[in-house]
């Protein structure tokens, strides 16, 4: 997009170099002293060319200062030095400082001087902006204790898992299953129907224009890529529409796929659910007693509605942009409407025990996580049961109008038994919501479209970046503790200022290896900025942004932001960097980060795009501190 007019730098030059932002005419410019390597040049008009000088990369002060401590004041860092770093600040696991310093050498095609590696400032500088060699985060493995129940989790979790794209019309494949397991997601949603002729099972989504894809072929799939990402277990959700007849055959296909690895309890009811450790290399099936069969008719009328419906959610939420709403603000507007949503009766779903005589003995022996809404009022479905665990599924909408009123009694729920959160029924896009609505309540399984896009989503593949992206990550002690008064932890309370996090954006690169000249600004180099902050609980949520810098392809801003933090355990450090334009600010990257995993000091931070994939080259250097 056409950016501005900018003025034209003052900042001295080197010799025979134009200042960056002069224009040259472009008979002129063999006289201009600089190559065409050396400058990046964009045409203006048909007769005019703009060359921009590349700009020698500043090393940080930070940088130079820190080099020179263990260095002890010398121009070159030997091993030893570089020991000293490590040991005080951390680096990647398992690497020595000769191997470190050869790969270094190696990358910059430099050979040591008087036969002893060594790095120079910037070798070193080369060294912290290695996300291999100096990563963000403190620990690649699993870490946490594995050994709880698995209620103790929150537990990455897909919705509508076999969906290629929107909820109305796109195809159903293995192939987005695959892919969700393929990035370390735990639990796969299955909605399961009797096929045209009603002889055999079709995963799709029921009543709408999507294309079926056959059961067999998603458990096979599911069963191939099960624990390439981790080896916790997966957890198959059924939503079950099936008749008794058909509950017998996926029970039989079921124990076919996956023999001795499907693990299901010898009692009727569990008292709690086993650890992540225990079903290692296992997998498990939730479902809800099953709703009786109804039939989905096609018709012409049908297919204006579904129409008519997808337009609608693509107006309400078209742009993967669209800022994640603050959940005070989620609990606020659902307090205000549906008022009767928490006392109405609900009956839908039935009791577990009327329900389940109409379902097949042998489907019903596989089940490990029984699931189900109570007769009654909403606010009823929390209430705990001494003699057995299960789980309750609720919309986003059910959880923010419960959580107005009852936050302390969700996350009382939730000590023992397994909630899940799922998006609303308007979301036809894949859209997804705030995550952080379900997991400042204790909520294990927080269902999310994995085949959209969009900062919620962002949030959601950075919080699992934690405990060594096994897909399970332990729950703060706060969210598990019962105080000796009954009370329990409320999101909604004034909580005191734990930890604060020092965030300073040094600089960035790799733009100009990843993207093609222009992609930017047709007519100068890019003017980009860093949008850095807090997605947590309400009081911790902030974003805040640097300055943009001007004509530039590897940006040096060098601010600092310092994120007062109630909850550290369970927030997410945001980053984004973004291209200014006049009308419309162009997209430059993005990551998320658990807050509570940052390795202190200088890091180098891969960026990935808006689909979630990482650029080969993009990334920040920044550095992370904790008061």
């Amino acid at each position: 997009m056409p950016k501005r007019d900018k003025a034209v730098s003052q900042r001295a030059s080197p010799p025979h170099t134009p200042p960056p932002g002069t224009d040259i005419e472009a008979e002129e410019a063999d006289q201009a002293g600089a190559s065409a390597a050396e400058m990046g040049t964009y045409k203006c008009c048909i007769f005019f060319t703009r060359r921009f000088a590349l700009a020698d990369t500043t090393t940080p002060e930070d940088v130079r200062a820190l080099f020179s401590r263990y260095a002890g004041g010398s121009p070159y860092m030997l091993a030893d030095d570089l020991r000293r770093y490590l040991a005080a600040w951390g680096g990647a696991d398992g690497e020595v400082p000769e191997q470190i310093i050869d790969r270094i050498l190696q990358d910059r095609s430099r050979t040591p001087r008087f036969g002893r590696p060594a790095l120079t400032v910037d070798d070193f500088l080369h060294f912290l902006f290695s996300e291999d060699l100096n990563p963000p985060l403190r620990c690649s493995k699993v870490h946490q204790d594995m050994n709880a129940p698995l209620s103790h989790y929150f537990i990455y979790t897909g919705h509508n898992s076999y969906l290629t794209g929107n909820q109305l019309s796109s195809d159903c494949s293995d192939v987005p299953i695959i892919k969700a397991l393929q990035i370390g997601v735990r639990v796969i949603e299955l909605d399961i129907w009797p096929n045209f002729s009603k002889d055999d099972i079709d995963v799709l989504h029921g009543r709408t224009l999507t294309a079926p894809v056959s059961l067999i072929k998603c458990l096979r799939s599911i069963k191939e890529y099960a624990f390439v990402a981790s080896p916790y277990p997966v957890i198959i959700t059924l939503e079950d529409h099936l008749t008794p007849d058909l509950q017998a055959k996926v029970a039989k296909m079921v124990l076919e796929v996956f023999g001795d690895i499907l693990y299901y309890p010898e009692s009727k009811h569990l008292q709690e659910f086993p650890s992540p450790e225990a079903l290692k290399g296992r997998v498990i099936l939730s479902t809800k007693p099953p709703k009786e069969y109804l039939e989905a008719k096609g018709d012409t009328t049908k297919e204006r509605e579904i129409e008519t419906q997808f337009k609608k959610g693509e107006r309400e939420e078209a742009a993967w942009g669209v800022e994640v709403p603050d959940i005070q603000d989620e609990m606020q507007f659902a307090d205000r409407n549906d008022d009767d949503l928490l006392y109405r009766e609900r009956g839908a779903d039935g009791d577990d025990e009327k329900k389940t005589k109409h379902v097949a003995a042998e489907y019903k022996h596989l089940i490990t996580i029984k699931a189900g809404k109570p007769k009654g009022p909403l606010v009823d479905a929390l209430k705990n049961d001494p003699d057995k665990v299960r789980r309750l599924s609720l919309s986003e909408q059910e959880l923010a109008k419960v959580a107005a009123r009852h936050g302390p009694n969700i996350v009382s729920f939730t000590h023992r038994n397994m909630l899940r959160i799922y998006p609303k029924g308007t979301r036809f896009n894949s859209s997804n919501y705030n995550p952080f609505l379900g997991w400042v309540h204790g909520a294990q399984m927080v269902a999310f479209n994995m085949q959209g896009h969009g900062r919620a989503l962002w949030l959601m593949h950075g919080f699992y970046k934690a405990n060594g992206c096994c897909g399970y990550v332990k729950k703060p002690d706060f969210l598990m503790q019962t105080c000796p008064d009954g009370k329990v932890f409320d999101p909604k309370a004034d909580l005191p200022v734990k930890a604060t996090l020092k965030v300073k954006v040094y600089m960035g690169e790799g733009w100009q290896k990843d993207f093609k000249q222009t992609h930017f600004d047709t007519y100068s180099p890019p003017d980009f900025y860093v949008k850095v902050g807090i997605a947590g609980v309400p009081l911790d949520s902030v974003m805040r942004k640097t300055k943009a810098v001007e004509d530039s392809w590897v940006p040096v801003w060098e601010e600092e932001f310092a994120f007062p933090l109630t909850v550290p355990e369970i927030a997410v450090l945001r980053v984004e960097v973004h291209e200014q334009d006049v009308s419309e600010d162009d997209f430059g990257g993005q990551t998320a980060l658990p807050v509570a995993e940052l390795r202190p000091g200088i890091r180098a931070v891969p960026l990935f795009d808006h689909k979630g994939l990482k650029f080969k080259s993009v990334k920040l250097l920044m550095s992370f501190e904790f008061a």
